[in-house]
Order: C-alpha cells, then structure tokens, then sequence
C-alpha cells in the first residue's frame, strides 16, 4: 500500500494478510451458518475447521421460532462484538468531540478526557507493531499510527488529531485508530452459557447503519445463527433481531469477556480488516423487532 500527493506526502507499506470465510446454508433453507478466520500467515487458517464449524452452525439454526423483542442478556461471539467494538474507533476524533458532536464531547463544552465511559475491564488500543496484528504503520491521511490507547480501564485516555485539527488547536497530529484491540478475560462462551438463565447467543451482526453520532447508537441484524440459552443451556435457534444499540452502552453493562481473539469485523469481509476482539456477555441489550431474514 502506498499514498501520496504533490506537496510531497509519501507513506508506503509492504505487508500480508490472508481471511478466509464461509456461509453454508442447509438445503431446506432456513438454517444458515457463518464462520470466518483471518491471520497474517496464509498457512495459519485451517479451511477445514471453519467449514465444519459453519456446516454445524448451519445445521443446529434451522426450522427457528420467533420470540418477544425486547432486553436480553447476549452473549456474542468475537465477530459479533467485533462488529460493533469497531465502530468506536472512528469514533475517537477530537475535532468532532472539541465541537459537541460526538459521544466523546462533554456537555456544556469540552471533552469527555479522563472520565470513566465504559466498564473498567475495557481497554481499547491501537498498535501496528503488535505481531499478533502487524497493520500499517500510516493510516488514510499518511499519518503514522504509533500504540495508542483510546480507552484504558474504562477511562476515555486519548483521542486522535489530524492535521487540520491538531494544527488549529495547538496539537502533535496522530494517526486514527486502525486496528483496534481490545483486552480481553479468561471466561469461556461455554462458562457464559453456563451461568445464564435466559439469554441470546448471537453469531454475528450486519447491516449496521449509525442513527445517532452522539451516543454511538447503531441499528443492524443478527445473521446466521441466533440461538434461545435457558437455564444454562442453548435450546433452540430463534429468528434474528433488528437491534437498537451503543457500543458504549453495552459496555458499561458487560458481565463477562472471554479472551481476545483476531477477527475481521467489516462488512465486505476483505482482507486487512484485522481486529481482536473476544467473546463477551452483557445484559440488557435492545431487540428492537423480529426479522425473517435467515
């Protein structure tokens, strides 16, 4: 990848990433299964584990039953937390947080710097030396992406500055936050599962589309494999939500994460997308209506 312009800009990287990911349907047509991978090193995916994996999914979502929109508990897997986790990274802009149009703006004037936004056990951070992501070390403007962490423990640490903005207010210019990562536990969707008495298990989410920039609401849909968890256990594949909901919001009210793992969050699934995200368990997520989509 290379960028540059005639005032003499000029950022150039070589670099590597494979991602490799399948949808399998079952012939009846109401089941669907997703599963992807993504790594650096071609010969790391294992193709035949994530077409099992799929084939099962697809497989165990079939023939599913609507339930009552509304709150639940939901545990998403690492893709689906990657979906909206990610979203956040935009996020982290100071012009739009200085101008009181952003989640990060505090009210009355000024930004929301040094106070505590989500959860404790949330850190967000951008590294392109990291080796377990080796993104590019410049983001879209040419900028170079040093290790910076947007959210430490909770606590809103950073935010970035371009050029433009960080010339205007008196700041050292930053890259933005490209391939977010955030810390993840020791708990296991197993042990999530396990401890739940009634919840949603949810693969994936798609079609997310921003309803408001200053609360980072979002709407989408779950996709390929939504399952009903009672007493424990997932007991039967539901139809898929249409859901209303912050990454801010259902970070403050998490309850479990599991360990991080590298995941590719866009829509169109290209390579370079990298993330790593981990399974997590909140409650009170918002299941705004029902969907017959598969």
């Amino acid at each position: 990848s290379a960028i540059g312009n005639s005032a003499g800009l000029f950022a150039y990287h070589r670099g590597t990433s494979a991602n490799y990911t399948l949808t399998a349907r079952t012939t009846d047509g109401t089941g669907s299964g997703w599963v992807g991978s993504e790594s650096n090193d071609w010969s790391a995916i294992n193709f035949q584990s994530v077409a099992d994996r799929a084939i099962d999914k697809a497989r165990r979502s079939r023939n599913p039953v609507g339930i009552e929109p509304g709150r639940y508990t939901v545990i998403f897997e690492p893709e689906a937390t990657a979906n909206l986790v990610s979203l956040m990274g935009g996020a982290f802009q100071a012009r739009s947080a200085d101008e009181g149009r952003s989640a990060f703006s505090k009210a009355g004037g000024g930004t929301r710097l040094g106070e505590k936004i989500v959860d404790e056990r949330v850190t967000l951070l951008t590294d392109p030396a990291d080796p377990l992501i080796l993104g590019s070390p410049f983001d879209g403007e040419g900028m170079p992406t040093g290790k910076q962490t947007w959210v430490q423990n909770g606590v809103l640490n950073s935010l970035a500055y371009n050029r433009f903005w960080a010339n205007k207010q008196g700041k050292t210019a930053t890259g933005g936050a490209q391939s977010l990562r955030m810390a993840g536990g020791k708990d296991t969707i197993e042990s999530m599962i396990a401890s739940t008495t009634r919840g949603v298990l949810v693969t994936r989410l798609w079609y997310l589309r921003p309803l408001d920039a200053r609360t980072l609401m979002y709407t989408g849909l779950t996709r390929d494999g939504t399952f009903l968890i009672e007493n424990g256990k997932v007991t039967r594949p539901i139809k898929n939500f249409r859901f209303n909901e912050s990454p801010i919001f259902f970070l403050n009210n998490l309850e479990a994460m599991g360990p991080t793992i590298r995941i590719n969050a866009s829509e169109n699934l290209g390579a370079g997308g990298a993330v790593y995200m981990p399974p997590i368990k909140v409650r009170d997520f918002t299941f705004s209506s029902l969907s017959d989509a598969v």
